[in-house]
């Protein structure tokens, strides 16, 4: 087993009866009554996404202070910049802002620092460059909430600055016209959970007045993207925003993305929250880990299908060499913890070799594998840059916190960080967050998996039932993926595919044998022989093959009975 105990969550057989007699699904009522939501207006409104989840822009701090300046620069003809990050939020926070400007005849610039050279966050020698070509306004997003001397700089040459940003805030603020981001201490902001480009979103609904609808139907496909690519929970507005931009996605879109779509073989009208996730988002995250986001910003913004064709499949290209370069430091990173196991407390790696644009994914990598947050850092010069990711509610932001005074820098939340450490203070690092883990935070030595419910009636995963969970996606942090257990079921059979690197299994209960696939787990590594009797946690899902639909269970983890 990957973890160490299934926490199960059961649920309310009245309350899921009562769902069910009021026209719910009943495999959807059993999950919604599991999952706490048991009355039938709200169970409706959470399937219907209520639109009340919507909140005022103005309850942002700062956000009255930053439109009216807005408007002032678009009244008088200043030149804007935006300036971005090289991720996918911050990418289509840019294009999302830009976008809204030059569709009201405003002169802006778009600027995303370059990953290797210049690195992440704002940078005087970028405000030069803006100011030489006659910036008066920067709007940062995705990033600035740590540029306090930065914004003190703008100042002195002539150019008023405007952060927004979704990351936790420091106690000190940049000194800007305004300060726009739903973590500010003491903020006002019902919903704290937005992405950057949903912090750009709330800024144009702001400026242009005239409320959210319209303009959702105009860019809400490259929020939705940015959201979902930010793995930021996936409630309240943030649900409602993705929702909404992938109906726009389906229906029409912007040119970019449409192309990318079919370089990538997604059908568009079927499109889903995980294609995005797991095919597009990598795809654009590709040019900025390599160093060309320059390629997904064009991409966004072209209205030529003869250039947007061209970009998408360079995109495609650079996605495969990262693959590459991912997987042969990933096989690195393996044979380091060989040598050196976690034992149980978060992982922290350091090496020369590696490509600073690859950490991250690495380090997502080894959340998954090992169950355990990661830390993963690229050294040059002395110096190390990482890319840190969380897992089983340890709180990464929270954790370097406690670590600061070993640290050169640090930024991010919870969920995900970037630091600047010194090479030779890398052991201390992992010692002090050792200790955070175990002493301050508490957290478990093998990671607990929580399980909705237990499956004790098969015919609860008929096909249509299976079907009607779409009623709840998007899923994502906060509104995960449904996960179910099956308690002593029977092995069919064991066939391992793809080369052994995965294995799809036949599991008997109640007489119904269902098609099960464990994916980045080979037969061996599962020992499961024809007979056994075993628990198994998995997400169930429609396999739909030649004009074939069948319920296929995709397995998290599984054990012997």
């Amino acid at each position: 087993m990957k973890y160490g105990t299934w926490k199960i969550a059961g649920f309310d057989r009245t309350a899921a009866a009562s769902l069910f007699r009021n026209g719910i699904n009943p495999l959807v009522a059993v999950l919604l009554a599991s999952r706490g939501i048991t009355d039938t207006e709200r169970a409706y409104k959470f399937i219907e996404n209520d639109t009340s989840v919507v909140c005022d822009p103005y309850l942002m701090d700062d956000m009255d202070k930053a439109a009216a300046r807005i408007k002032r620069a678009m009244e008088s003809g200043e030149h804007i910049a935006v300036y971005g990050d090289y991720d996918v939020d911050g990418i289509t926070s840019a294009c999302l802002l830009a976008s809204f400007f030059r569709d009201k005849g405003c002169n802006c610039e778009i600027y995303i620092p370059e990953r290797m050279e210049e690195g992440y966050g704002v940078k005087t020698g970028a405000i030069d460059t803006l100011c030489a070509m006659g910036v008066t306004l920067i709007i940062t997003v995705d990033c600035g909430i740590t540029a306090i001397d930065e914004v003190k700089y703008a100042a002195s040459v002539g150019v008023d600055m405007i952060i927004t940003d979704h990351h936790e805030c420091g106690e000190a603020l940049p000194d800007a016209v305004a300060v726009v981001d739903p973590k500010r201490k003491g903020g006002s902001y019902p919903y704290s959970s937005l992405a950057g480009v949903g912090v750009a979103f709330k800024l144009i609904c702001a400026v242009d007045g005239d409320g959210y609808e319209s303009l959702l139907e105009k860019y809400g496909d490259l929020v939705a993207v940015g959201t979902i690519a930010d793995v930021v929970p996936v409630t309240g507005e943030n649900r409602l925003f993705i929702r909404r931009g992938l109906e726009m996605i389906k229906s029409k879109g912007r040119l970019g993305l449409k192309t990318l779509c079919e370089a990538a073989g997604i059908d568009r009208r079927q499109i889903t929250a995980g294609n995005i996730g797991f095919s597009l988002a990598p795809r654009i995250n590709a040019a900025g880990r390599l160093g060309f986001t320059d390629c997904a910003r064009r991409l966004f913004m072209t209205e030529d299908e003869r250039e947007a064709a061209e970009l998408a499949e360079r995109l495609c290209d650079l996605n495969r060499e990262r693959q590459a370069l991912e997987g042969e430091f990933f096989a690195q990173a393996l044979e380091m913890l060989e040598k050196t196991p976690p034992r149980g407390l978060p992982i922290v790696l350091a090496s020369g070799d590696w490509h600073q644009g690859i950490t991250g994914i690495v380090a997502s990598r080894l959340t998954e594998r090992y169950g355990l947050p990661a830390i993963v850092i690229c050294i040059k010069d002395g110096v190390g840059k990482g890319s840190c990711r969380s897992f089983g509610g340890f709180n990464m932001y929270e954790a370097l916190e406690y670590s600061r005074d070993c640290i050169l820098g640090f930024g991010g939340h919870e969920m995900a960080a970037g630091i600047t450490i010194k090479e030779d203070r890398v052991d201390e690092l992992r010692e002090r967050l050792g200790r955070y883990y175990n002493e301050v935070a508490k957290m478990p030595p093998v990671p607990e998996l929580k399980v909705d419910f237990e499956v004790t009636k098969p015919e609860l995963l008929a096909i249509e039932n299976v079907r009607a969970l779409s009623l709840l996606e998007p899923f994502g942090t906060d509104n995960q993926s449904p996960v179910l257990c099956f308690k002593s079921a029977e092995v069919v059979s064991v066939l391992p595919i793809c080369a052994g690197k995965h294995t799809k299994l036949w599991a008997s209960l109640g007489g119904d044998v269902f098609e099960c696939v464990f994916f980045s787990k080979t037969a061996e590594e599962l020992g499961f022989t024809d007979g056994n009797r075993v628990d198994i946690a998995f997400t169930p899902q429609i396999n739909e093959f030649r004009g074939r639909c069948s319920v296929q269970l995709n397995l998290i983890d599984a054990a012997r009975a």
